[in-house]
């Protein structure tokens, strides 16, 4: 049976907190959830991006409730704020999608220095997701990681990049981007299983890729210095074989929407080698599956953090 947003069901009375809104697939993931009635709790760093993105999501869908806290996954004091804010307002959190990234930027740190993609891609959202466990494990929430196919071009994760003296090894901005996304989808199964093994009841850990989808996720890395030649010839590049962002957000949405999930499940497009088509289970590289590198991960993130995450 193919997957469609007809199969959302009616979401009334149901709040998704959403990283990443000012984006292709943050905009076209809450507009499908704002149509399908859920409330919307989305994150930006930019206030006017937020506003505009707001104005739109309104217009779209006049009966859109929607909230915006500030958020800078790149730096961990604004997730702590940014978390406990949410924690003040809200008493119940029914999903959360941890959607926001940055792609093959040119080499940078975060605040805490940090290389900027496992820092925001990764580190940002491990924290956001600590600082918020109390709230979505009361909540028996479902937390979506969005990882990428990008996963399938390493065969590992250098850990050493998850400290602040970072890897030795020279900066190569797509096995970075590679890493940080195995490391989206190693976190969604290791908080999958942790919540198993503690008997949590009720919340859901899955992972979802959008395919390629045609967003402006391939020249914003690119080009955080300002126009760049190589960011320019990828993101036309990209809509040669890309699916639309609206496809795009199609596995975010099965992955935050579909009773039917386990945790531990990973969606992503059914066609062209999971570039494109639409949402169905998917397979993932043997090291997504490594449990003793998730562990490991884990560890790692929580000393990048500086405190434990126990589910």
């Amino acid at each position: 049976m193919t997957w469609s947003t007809d199969d959302i069901p009616d979401l009334s009375g149901r709040r998704v907190l959403l990283t990443g809104v000012t984006g292709g697939l943050g905009r076209h993931t809450s507009l499908e959830l704002a149509r399908h009635g859920a409330e919307l709790v989305v994150t930006a760093r930019d206030e006017a991006k937020a506003d505009e993105t707001v104005a739109w999501l309104t217009r779209e869908e006049p009966g859109a409730v929607v909230d915006v806290v500030a958020l800078d996954l790149a730096d961990l004091r604004s997730v702590d704020t940014a978390a406990a804010e949410v924690s003040k307002r809200y008493d119940r959190i029914d999903i959360a999608i941890n959607n926001a990234g940055i792609m093959v930027p040119p080499e940078r740190r975060t605040e805490q220095g940090f290389e900027l993609q496992i820092g925001t891609n990764h580190i940002g959202h491990f924290a956001w997701t600590a600082a918020l466990w109390p709230l979505l494990r009361d909540s028996a929430a479902r937390v979506v990681a969005v990882s990428s196919i990008a996963h399938t071009s390493v065969k590992g994760i250098d850990l050493r990049s998850l400290t602040p003296e970072g890897s030795p090894r020279t900066y190569q901005r797509w096995q970075s981007y590679g890493e940080s996304k195995l490391a989206n989808l190693m976190f969604a199964l290791e908080l999958d299983r942790r919540i198993a093994e503690a008997g949590v009841p009720g919340v859901v850990s899955v992972a979802a890729h959008p395919g390629v989808a045609s967003t402006n996720l391939t020249k914003t890395g690119v080009g955080l210095d300002g126009f760049s030649p190589l960011g320019f010839l990828m993101h036309q590049g990209t809509k040669l074989v890309a699916q639309s962002g609206r496809a795009g957000s199609w596995p975010l949405l099965m992955a935050a929407t579909d009773p039917t999930l386990s945790g531990g499940e990973y969606l992503g497009p059914r066609g062209l080698q999971g570039v494109r088509g639409r949402p169905t289970r998917v397979g993932m590289t043997r090291v997504a599956r490594d449990p003793d590198l998730a562990r490991l991960l884990w560890e790692a993130s929580e000393q990048a953090i500086g405190r434990p995450f126990d589910v």
